[in-house]
């Protein structure tokens, strides 16, 4: 209140600043009672009227009220003759925005000797670092998670057979590329597959931005065209609602049976960009209509498809993802899909995916578009296991350091590994899981420091030949009581040589390393991560690996030249 004291001293009315004061007082107050009654009145919506039969229904289904447009700016005055000329507005400022991380770093096993994270299905990374070197530019450091890097690719892990384990293990270690006395521990996961004719009825809530940042064609309208492709899967068990928001949220289709294609791409059709975001009050309504076409058994799931640019109505970015995680709790699921650059928002887009139980993918152009929605659709709907999670104990007898190769954001402290209220990462159906380790083994002289002075030295003999002991924990669907599974991992897992899918992921964990700038791959170059992807293209039905190729030269081209001399060494 002290503006409003100094104001009124200056007009010297004391009386009418105190009556003023309780005047603000009692508008908030109000204001308040009504955003309460609000939020409670979401719960019961109802939609009247005819279901979409023409296309003034299309139009007006419960639409909140847009907002008065802006008053127009006062025309310019005309230059006169040798005048100034006129100013130029200079272009918008980049404000993208990626979480900050630094690279797991080497552990001596005999200081830590267990390693626990959560899993991570998210591809987002790629496709994004994809886009901005298509437009030739260097991405930026925090852009690049190199696991996300290696899990966008498939590395042909065999899937489990009996669905009472919903997915199955496998371990590889061989020399690594990059440093010959050091191997690459590789853990691959897979889920079972469930054909589409399985997948149980599902209760999606497309939850759209069409705020003024998403009016560019990378934005809504590539959203418009991906999102096309996925309706002639629908079915009619299914049922879809589609929720804007610009300024004011609004129900542009009521929830409606999935074989009802033609209204549902009416609905897309209609979409225009235009207004503010008021993300906050959109997820609102998306969670209000999940609510109210819950499918008990099924699949109930909101996707959020946006540029992450939610800069009207959300000031506290913790009460969003309080609402993202209580949704999660009353089982409504949250994916995200990121559009568009300039200011896409991709720290907030993992971050409400993360918290809502889905999974986060960027969408660059069409075929992104239909790999997501289409291709992998089973996968990012049907759920298989939740709260996973992954704990390597390494033998200090056997192993003298280790490093996991990414998923800095989803390291877990050792005693959250058995704690089943500890949030982890979701399998869907068919989905893969990779996670590398770094490893150098006791003998092999490939320590990168001292080992301690006064630290006891393991027994030679401990545990034989196990290298490490590899523990998985996951919850079945509906299930609140963990499944642990585990397994050794020993001398007789080391190949002389990594199998083709191990050097592919070893290439693709190298280049992102590359983009990061370089400090984990002892000074391996762009031509060398070239020439070992192109040795382990193999089979490549979609053509993923070798757009990888093409990635890699162009990467290589923006790449700063990298000085010898300060190359890190590992010898």
């Amino acid at each position: 209140m002290r503006p409003l004291m100094i104001s009124c001293l200056a007009l010297a009315v004391a009386a009418g600043c105190a009556k003023k004061s309780d005047q603000v007082r009692t508008e908030k107050a109000e204001a308040e009672q009504a955003l309460a009654q609000e939020s409670a009145a979401l719960d019961s919506i109802t939609v009247t009227g005819t279901r979409m039969r023409d296309a003034e229904a299309r139009r007006m289904v419960v639409m909140a009220p847009p907002p008065p447009p802006p008053p127009s700016p006062p025309a310019p005055a005309a230059a006169f003759a040798g005048g100034p000329a006129p100013v130029v507005a200079p272009p918008e400022a980049n404000t993208e925005n990626y979480a900050a991380f630094e690279d797991n770093g080497i552990v001596r096993t005999a200081e830590n000797a267990v390693s626990t994270f959560s899993i991570d299905v998210d591809t987002g990374s790629y496709s994004n670092v994809r886009r901005m070197l298509a437009q030739g530019q260097q991405p930026p450091k925090d852009a690049v998670r190199v696991e996300e890097m290696i899990n966008y690719f498939d590395y042909g892990y065999v899937a489990p057979t009996d669905r009472s384990q919903p997915f199955s293990v496998r371990t590889e270690l061989a020399p690594s590329p990059w440093h010959a006395k050091k191997l690459l521990m590789q853990v691959g996961i897979q889920g079972y597959e469930v054909p589409a004719a399985e997948i149980p009825a599902s209760n999606l809530v497309f939850l759209i931005d069409t705020s003024g940042s998403m009016d560019s064609p990378e934005k809504l309208p590539l959203l418009k065209e991906s999102f096309r492709q996925l309706v002639p899967r629908l079915r009619a068990q299914d049922r879809v609602s589609i929720v804007v928001y610009a300024g004011s949220a609004g129900l542009v289709l009521p929830p409606t049976p999935g074989d009802r294609h033609g209204e549902i791409l009416a609905a897309l059709g209609q979409l225009e960009a235009g207004g503010s975001t008021n993300g906050g009050e959109g997820i609102d309504l998306a969670y209000a209509m999940a609510k109210q076409a819950f499918i008990e058994g099924g699949v109930n799931r909101i996707v959020l498809a946006t540029d992450g640019d939610f800069n009207v109505g959300i000031y506290d970015q913790r009460a969003l993802e309080t609402k993202v995680e209580q949704g999660r709790e009353s089982g409504v699921a949250l994916t995200t899909l990121g559009f568009g650059m300039g200011n896409y928002n991709d720290a907030l887009a993992e971050k409400l995916a993360d918290l809502g139980n889905g999974n986060h993918a960027y969408i660059d152009n069409l075929m992104e578009g239909r790999k997501v929605l289409v291709e992998e659709m089973g996968s990012t709907l049907l759920t298989i296991a939740s709260d996973v999670k992954i704990q390597v104990e390494f033998n200090p007898a056997q192993v003298a350091e280790y490093r996991l190769v990414g998923y800095e954001n989803r390291t877990l402290a050792r005693e959250d590994f058995n704690n089943d209220q500890v949030d982890a990462g979701e399998i869907g159906a068919g989905h893969d899981v990779t996670a590398l380790y770094e490893v150098c083994l006791v003998g092999m002289g490939c320590e990168s420091s001292d080992p301690l002075r006064y630290s006891a030295p393991p027994a030679a003999g401990a545990r034989g030949t196990e290298l490490a002991f590899l523990k998985l924990r996951y919850k079945r669907p509906g299930e609140e009581k963990s499944v642990l599974m585990e397994r050794p991992v020993t001398r007789g897992d080391v190949r002389k040589e990594a199998s083709e899918d191990l050097r592919f992921a070893a290439a693709v964990a190298a280049y992102a390393d590359l983009l990061r700038g370089g400090r984990h791959t002892n000074g391996f170059t762009w031509d060398q991560v070239e020439a070992l992807a192109r040795g382990a293209r193999g089979n490549d039905a979609w053509g993923y690996r070798g757009e990888f190729l093409q990635l890699l030269a162009q990467a290589r081209s923006l790449s700063p030249a990298r000085d010898p001399d300060v190359a890190i060494s590992q010898d």
